[in-house]
């Protein structure tokens, strides 16, 4: 499709305007940063395969009942999303200590966690994206009772449905991250599941070896970033099991 206006670029992605109102185009980038882009690279074919995995487990949603922004894959690295009002706040469901839990709390890297556990992070890189409380949200206004009402729902629905999906595939999902963004029916809000899902946003262990599938490979210099990504593919059906580490990853449409 022809290129459209560039609305916002971020770290992993960019959004265009859409073909129509209401709509955005999603561009994923092979573009990988941790500790708030205080390290950063590029490994090619990253975004292709953020792409269609965000797009297998934004479809699986969908099919549940779990509103999202996604409405299709449009190549190997955009999707068209719907238009939505993202809430400022990442949303962390954990079900397993580790990253910045672990450390804050002295607990170490793999305790199970009593019940899965939700946590808000103010969505502003300068600052760090710090954490805050459900009183900090409600005193500045970013979202209502009922909206953390909503998005507490949401996040623990997702959590049911990846956990279930990853143990599957041998595949423990320790954490991970999502956004939620609200939409307009005429005078109807909803809140639906926005961004992306992928291994970027995820802390994925092999359950036997306890092998890392996710960002942490990058973050801690464990191998290839793509190599990982690509085995949590090839284990969930998105890319051929006989398919090996390829710059450009041959995909299932």
């Amino acid at each position: 499709m022809a290129r459209r206006k560039k609305i916002y670029e971020g770290k992993a992605k960019i959004l265009y305007e859409g073909p129509e109102p209401g709509t955005i185009v999603q561009y994923f980038k092979d573009d990988a940063t941790a500790f708030n882009a205080q390290k950063k690279d590029v490994i090619e074919g990253k975004g292709v395969l953020n792409n269609r995995l965000s797009e297998f487990f934004m479809t699986g949603l969908n099919n549940i009942g779990v509103p999202t922004h996604f409405l299709k894959r449009l190549n190997m690295r955009e999707q068209l999303v719907r238009a939505c009002e993202i809430i400022p706040l990442e949303i962390i469901v954990r079900n397993f200590a580790a990253g910045s839990l672990a450390k804050r709390l002295g607990l170490e890297e793999g305790t199970p966690l009593p019940r899965p556990i939700v946590e808000y992070c103010y969505k502003d890189d300068k600052l760090g994206d710090p954490l805050v409380t459900e009183e900090h949200i409600a005193a500045f206004g970013w979202a209502s009772q009922q909206d953390m009402d909503d998005i507490l729902s949401l996040a623990l629905r997702v959590n049911d449905y990846l956990s279930g999906l990853m143990y599957g595939v041998g595949i423990r999902l320790v954490d991970f991250k999502i956004e939620i963004g609200r939409v307009y029916d005429g005078d109807y809000q909803r809140l639906i599941v926005a961004d992306e899902i992928s291994p970027d946003s995820m802390r994925l262990w092999d359950i036997e070896t306890g092998k890392k599938l996710d960002k942490d490979v990058f973050r801690r210099d464990l191998g290839s970033l793509t190599d990982a990504y690509t085995e949590v593919a090839q284990r969930l059906g998105v890319m051929p099991k006989q398919a090996t580490h390829m710059a450009k990853p041959k995909l299932i449409n």
